[in-house]
């Protein structure tokens, strides 16, 4: 229980990113003050059932999901969000390895393109919003139930386009493993897009 409820506060700052709203915004919405919001997600205050529910109904989240409890038995997997260069990040899978499956909240904000390169593998999957997607020389924009996949040598970068956040499924071969083959040997060296997941021709 307590390893529940210490990561409360750092899941509720996390939750709240992800949905873009401020501190203020949240008081606002629930009659809880700013102070109080803040001393929760630092873990200076322990939640009570109150806030919690008033903090479940606005962000439309059951208690359980809220607070990252795990339910003895339950299959599902319980992620815990974090920041990570401006995205909230929430690892899909707790075991480590080559291949890692995350689902990333891209803030309208991130729109700036800034290419890196590294080794790997990627394939993205757009679930809402759209996602600008620049591999070498292409610049493409994806919609959501498009598809993506690239070579992360070659030099990229993807963000929103500025109007509205972006959520997103990423597959990543940390060490160049495919998710599928999208087709000639060149696909490597340029984005490889597909309308969705089960159809890569």
């Amino acid at each position: 229980m307590d390893d529940v409820l210490g990561g409360v506060g750092p899941r509720l700052r996390s939750i709240r990113q992800a949905r873009e709203l401020t501190l203020g915004d949240v008081a606002e919405a629930t009659g809880i003050s700013t102070s109080t919001l803040s001393r929760l997600e630092s873990g200076g205050r322990k939640p009570t059932l109150e806030f919690l529910l008033a903090l479940s109904t606005l962000y439309d989240l059951p208690l359980d999901d809220l607070v990252g409890a795990p339910a003895v038995g339950d299959p599902r997997v319980h992620p815990r969000p974090v920041r990570r260069n401006g995205m909230v990040v929430v690892p899909l899978t707790h075991f480590p390895g080559p291949q890692q499956a995350l689902k990333m909240v891209i803030p309208s904000t991130r729109s700036t393109p800034a290419p890196c390169r590294h080794e790997g593998h990627e394939w993205l999957y757009v679930l809402s919003g759209e996602l600008r997607l620049i591999v070498g020389n292409h610049d493409v924009v994806l919609t959501a139930g498009q598809a993506a996949e690239f070579d992360t040598t070659t030099p990229h970068w993807f963000g929103s386009t500025g109007t509205a956040p972006v959520e997103v499924l990423s597959l990543l071969g940390l060490q160049g493993q495919r998710i599928h083959l999208a087709g000639p040997a060149q696909a490597g060296s340029r984005a490889a897009t597909h309308d969705s997941p089960d159809d890569p021709s």
